[in-house]
């Protein structure tokens, strides 16, 4: 005798649950879609309804109900690498926090900043009928929204569109803020000379010049200047290069704010080798806080990527009530820590 597979068990459909409630299929499929009250159907009805489909284990048919509603209750994030960055990845965290808060299902696509393949994807997640997408960039920049999502449901992720009206709602972290909190940090420490920036704000990076902006701005509150700036790439090894270099040429820095952490690390090392105390001798404030700010010694002052933040909020925005066009800025925290303090007394 042949032996054959045990065929999987049937689904439970609709009017079996139906039957035996002893209700219509119409009644069933109203308690079932939490829609008991508008149709009037009362509360012994919908407990008989709901322990029917328990007793048979009924699941609904997403893929027919999709057919029929148009709505697939999906979502697709699409990115250019920040799935796949360790810290940039709490973003994704975030978003699916949110689409499980609503729901929904999050797809999670990643480009490597290839068009071919972000074509691709996008002409992959519409034969799938999602409904909506998040469209995110690792680097806040300005990108232009593929052809085939300006008509669909969208919210930009760490990135915005250039047009002299908003066409759509945009999620970035507070930049420009972040470097008025930076220079405030110090300032309310008592520095007023010898404040040095130590990275390329040139370079550009969204990121960059706006902390640079709000750092100049407020200095010039306070009646401060920046003392200068210590060029190097966004890199341990580099800055770490040009600030030896730098302290070699008679560079006496009472403060350092390093436009991110790799920036610091490498400062902090080229601080030590030449002699100088963080925080007594030079203070030290950076950008990001990724884990490098609380690994270094002392512990790094830096203010906060709002990662998981942002996530959340472009799938709130996303599945939320209808808004105008706009960018949305989020609060940048600061989290303090060991690497400032009041300037030496000379």
């Amino acid at each position: 005798m042949w032996n054959t597979p045990d065929m999987p068990p049937q689904r439970a459909t609709l009017l079996q649950v139906a039957q035996r409630a002893g209700v219509s299929r119409s009644t069933a499929s109203f308690v079932l879609a939490g829609r008991h009250q508008d149709m009037r159907i009362s509360e012994e009805t919908r407990l008989r309804v709901l322990r029917a489909a328990q007793e048979l284990d009924y699941r609904p048919n997403l893929m027919a109900r999709s057919l029929r509603t148009k709505v697939t209750k999906t979502i697709a994030l699409i990115s250019d690498t920040i799935a796949s960055d360790p810290y940039a990845g709490r973003a994704i965290h975030g978003s699916l926090a949110a689409a499980v808060a609503h729901g929904h299902l999050l797809f999670i696509g990643e480009t490597d900043g290839d068009p071919v393949v972000e074509e691709r994807l996008i002409a992959d997640f519409l034969d799938r009928q999602v409904d909506a997408f998040v469209y995110a960039s690792m680097f806040t920049r300005y990108v232009r929204l593929p052809r085939p999502l300006r008509e669909r449901p969208v919210v930009l992720l760490n990135c915005l569109v250039r047009s002299a009206r908003p066409t759509h709602r945009s999620i970035v972290p507070d930049e420009l803020t972040a470097g008025l909190t930076a220079a405030r940090t110090l300032l309310d420490a008592g520095h007023r000379k010898g404040i040095y920036l130590v990275g390329n704000p040139g370079n550009g990076v969204f990121a960059s010049r706006e902390r640079l902006t709000g750092i100049k701005e407020e200095l010039a509150t306070a009646g401060v200047r920046l003392a200068g700036i210590v060029d190097c790439n966004w890199w341990p090894d580099s800055a770490y290069d040009a600030v030896c270099r730098a302290l070699r040429d008679g560079l006496d820095p009472k403060a350092l704010i390093c436009l991110n952490d790799r920036v610091a690390f490498g400062a902090y090392q080229a601080l030590r080798e030449a002699g100088r105390s963080i925080p007594d001798q030079v203070s030290v404030i950076s950008f990001d806080d990724s884990e490098l700010a609380a690994w270094l010694r002392p512990q790094l002052t830096s203010i906060a990527l709002p990662h998981y933040e942002l996530g959340r909020h472009a799938v709130e925005t996303l599945l939320g009530p209808s808004a105008e066009p706009g960018i949305t800025r989020l609060t940048m925290p600061i989290r303090r820590r060991h690497s400032v303090a009041k300037p030496a007394v000379e």
